[in-house]
């Protein structure tokens, strides 16, 4: 058994298979999934689980080179937007690499998750809850 804190099996292979520059979504609840790309389905509740808790698992085993957030998190969710940069200088200081951030519109958002390795959907019912992943290397 696994003593890393990432246990799903599909999170856990998924992260093992990407190179540099995959990309992944972390989804709140409503995101859509586009048609072709694997859809790895945590929600359990509404806020079961969370963004940031499978963010802070995921980022056990992800080494992390940029995120990309819809702009309107910054007005819609501005607390949820502010933990999640805090959550990501914390990543970036532990991984010994800052992490870039960036942001497009929702709506292309949602057509850049068309080239995602895989959408995860997480319980997370807050609005604009979502993040583009971008994979780094570690060395």
């Amino acid at each position: 058994m696994k003593k890393t804190t990432l246990l799903n099996s599909r999170l856990s292979a998924l992260v093992a298979s990407l190179g540099h520059t995959d990309e992944i979504t972390l989804g709140d609840a409503g995101l859509p999934v586009p048609a072709g790309v694997e859809r790895i389905d945590l929600a359990v509740s509404p806020g079961l689980p969370g963004l940031e808790s499978t963010l802070c698992a995921l980022l056990t085993e992800l080494q992390l080179e940029a995120v990309v957030l819809a702009e309107e998190i910054k007005m819609v969710s501005p607390e949820l937007h502010q933990r999640l940069l805090a959550q990501l200088a914390d990543a970036g200081r532990a991984q010994g690499r800052d992490i870039a951030v960036s942001y497009v519109s929702h709506g292309e958002f949602k057509q850049r998750n068309r080239h995602s390795r895989a959408v995860v959907r997480t319980g997370e019912c807050t609005p604009y809850a979502n993040l583009v992943l971008c994979a780094g290397v570690p060395f």
